[in-house]
């Protein structure tokens, strides 16, 4: 008897005089060997949420029917009661996945759904019992996102570590490992271009199945900078990052989190990426939110923007109006800055620089310089390219000799950003300025994890799920 897969088909329920009905017939029943008159009987799993309809010799419950076409008896299976199909409606469910071998045909919900289900009761289980819940970070830098998770994650009370960790430099994952404490001996460590790990189908069956993902998409491709260095007519475009919101797609359909967290600068909303994403996740079972975090409202003095789309499980409530913004202060630079020498190194008349910018205004150019000192209540956003000294740069003013200027020190630009200092202290200027310059504003994204751990807990105290295991069924050993 052969066990191969014969069909899979995707069918809509109907209803008949109040009960659910499915219609199978024709080529789809023939290759299971479900032909005209043969018997068969159906078992209910509720466990598994799955109807068998299993061939027997004789003394079958049911029969399969036929009907006439154009000479030609065609089979039909007519399921039409509540006992076999009840199962799936009191789910919700308004379609079912129609798998069919050879004398077996399984019922079940549409795998998507499936594992919607089972993702929700995998959480479920961990928050009653105070488990930690598994987060997956891709494009993970040195963590900085990462870490934010956790702490809001924990200041709603809800225990999480970093399982696993996508990074393809090897020098942001050293630092990472050495300095972030998110990163424990535990922490499956990926190396390597995000497609390599997604599409290596056994390294993806070693991973664990994940409560939550955080990616921080890289924004060459998206920024308006990057678009106009390249001259990218798409930010899909980018040869090195333009594509990788296929393969973290796909890290989710493999791994199915709760709930997914996306950041990027907020050109990035209005990219085909983003609305594959939002339409992919939506397919995936999850309910897409999106919004621009604005570092201002957070009382950082680097106003810096970026996109923030949140994507939960179904019926999983989170909304971005849950996010606490604190009581507006004003603040200086001054209460960030270092205290470097007046006569230290670092001070330059950057006379070079100076001469283009005069250059650049006579041109009509919009290029400059941004000189600031330490009464500043704003900082432009400080970028990965800090350290190269550009005509765009942000610049510190002497303090007693104006026509000295210096860049921030990395210390200054991670205060900036609230990132915490230990993670940044003693770095190269070249590495300490790209880590930062590609990282978030800490606080905004703090908050926005915390919104959903409240979530989290809103679910874990008031859901009561009506299956036990929906487990995909073992169709091979059927």
């Amino acid at each position: 008897m052969s066990k191969q897969l014969e069909t899979m088909e995707i069918r809509t329920l109907g209803e008949r005089r109040g009960n659910p009905r499915l219609w199978i017939d024709g080529d789809q029943a023939m290759r299971g060997g479900f032909a005209p008159g043969v018997e068969f009987n159906p078992k209910v799993d509720k466990e598994r949420c799955m109807l068998t309809l299993e061939v027997v010799t004789s003394g079958g419950e049911r029969v399969v029917s036929k009907k006439i076409v154009r000479d030609r008896e065609i089979p039909v299976i007519d399921i039409n009661n509540s006992d076999l199909l009840g199962m799936f409606v009191k789910l919700g469910l308004t379609a079912v996945r129609i798998v069919v071998k050879y004398h077996r045909i399984f019922i079940l919900p549409i795998a998507s759904e499936l594992r919607a289900m089972e993702r929700l009761e995998r959480l479920k289980a961990k928050l009653d019992a105070g488990e930690p819940l598994l987060i997956g970070s891709f494009s993970a830098g040195i963590g900085i996102l990462d870490r934010a998770a956790h702490e809001g994650l924990q200041a709603a009370g809800v225990a999480s570590r970093l399982a696993v960790a996508n990074e393809i430099r090897a020098d942001c994952m050293a630092h990472a490992v050495e300095r972030n404490p998110v990163y424990d001996a535990k922490t499956i460590l990926l190396t390597a271009p995000m497609q390599e790990v997604v599409f290596d189908s056994w390294l993806m069956s070693q991973l664990p199945k994940l409560d939550g993902i955080v990616i921080g998409i890289p924004c060459s491709g998206a920024s308006s900078a990057g678009r106009s260095k390249l001259k990218l007519t798409h930010p899909e475009d980018h040869p090195d990052v333009g594509h990788l919101v296929v393969p973290f797609l796909a890290a989710v359909a493999q791994t199915s989190p709760a709930f997914v967290v996306i950041e990027c600068v907020p050109n990035w909303l209005k990219t085909a990426s983003a609305s594959i994403s939002r339409s992919m996740l939506r397919d995936l079972g999850y309910v897409v939110h999106e919004t621009v975090l604005n570092a201002a409202d957070f009382n950082m003095i680097e106003h810096r923007q970026r996109m923030a789309m949140v994507a939960v499980t179904n019926p999983l409530s989170f909304d971005f109006d849950m996010v606490e913004v604190p009581v507006p202060q004003e603040h200086c630079f001054a209460e960030i800055m270092d205290e470097v020498p007046l006569d230290d190194k670092s001070w330059s008349r950057l006379d070079y620089l100076k001469d283009k910018m005069i250059r650049d205004e006579a041109a009509g150019k919009g290029f400059r310089m941004c000189v600031v000192d330490g009464t500043a209540t704003k900082l432009p956003t400080l970028n990965k390219t800090l350290a190269k000294r550009q005509s765009t740069g942000t610049f510190i003013q002497h303090p007693v000799d104006p026509d000295l200027l210096r860049i921030p020190t990395v210390a200054e630009h991670g205060r900036a950003k609230g990132i915490w200092t230990e993670m940044v202290e003693g770095t190269t200027q070249t590495f300490g300025h790209e880590v930062c310059g590609q990282a978030i504003s800490v606080p905004p994204w703090i908050a926005v994890f915390k919104a959903i751990g409240k979530t989290l807990i809103s679910f874990k105290e008031s859901a009561t799920l009506t299956f036990s295991s929906f487990v995909r069924p073992e169709l091979k050993a059927a």
